[in-house]
């Protein structure tokens, strides 16, 4: 199977590293052009050129704004208006005791992991129906279908986008746009990796030791027993992007190892 994506504009949110930076790179490497997203202006520069780099393609952008905010969504849109393909791909996350997660904190999951793609989408959407052709991906977790005990909060959140994209796959049934999302598990991020370095820093052992100690303890069903790499979930994300997905919609897709103990 060859992905072409040439003449596709590409909007990936959140992809200034992790699993949003392999999914633009992917992209690009099949040739869409591609727009990173962040806030922070060195990050998102030295993400574009690693992209252009990694792809030898220079029609890799970026904009700077804070899509968790009205405003921020207002930037992107004002800089790019219409895109093919929309990945919402940021998200915020943290270990906290459920009695510990205040109010101002749910508002802020909310505001980023929710808002944000609601907000995008419901403008790029209207393009793409427009057009006949479209591709919006919510970049949930396995932690939407088994909510963790030390971060209530961010399972809810990812729960509630996988219900944003079902329903807006329904809205825009029959219309050519897809949208689907996306269910990674435990993946080796830069986040991730500092987590497991500082656990394992308390616990005196490696951070390959911490590695294998953290899915035995907190994702003990993984069939996968091992974390993912970013690039093996953009995998998956760029063929569902992709005009060979186009009978693929309104789908919670796993690439999380097999955590999750349902057959459905």
């Amino acid at each position: 199977m060859i992905i072409d994506l040439s003449g596709k504009t590409a909007i990936v949110t959140g992809s200034t590293g992790g699993i949003g930076l392999a999914i633009a790179a992917g992209l690009a490497q099949a040739g869409a052009q591609v727009t990173l997203v962040g806030r922070d202006p060195e990050r998102v520069d030295q993400a574009v050129q690693k992209v252009r780099t990694q792809t030898a393609k220079q029609d890799v952008g970026g904009v700077v704004c804070d899509l968790g905010t009205p405003e921020g969504a207002k930037a992107l849109i004002a800089a790019q208006p219409q895109a093919d393909i929309l990945i919402n791909g940021l998200g915020i996350y943290g270990a906290l005791e459920f009695f510990e997660i205040e109010d101002a904190i749910w508002d802020e999951y909310f505001q980023v992991n929710i808002m944000s793609g609601v907000r995008l989408s419901r403008h790029y959407a209207q393009g793409m129906r427009e057009r006949g052709w479209g591709r919006i991906q919510f970049i949930s977790s396995e932690s939407a279908l088994n909510i963790p005990t030390e971060m209530v909060h961010y399972g809810v959140s990812k729960s509630a986008l996988q219900g944003v994209s079902r329903g807006l796959a329904k809205v825009l049934a029959g219309t050519g746009v897809t949208v689907n999302s996306i269910l990674p598990g435990p993946t080796r991020t830069e986040g991730a990796v500092q987590m497991m370095a500082d656990l394992a820093a308390e616990r005196g052992v490696s951070s390959e030791e911490m590695e294998a100690l953290f899915l035995k303890e907190n994702r003990p069903s993984t069939l996968l027993q091992r974390f993912a790499s970013p690039e093996e979930v953009a995998n998956l994300c760029v063929y569902v992007a992709s005009p060979q997905a186009s009978a693929t919609t309104g789908a919670a897709l796993r690439v999380e190892g097999g955590i999750v103990e349902s057959i459905a």
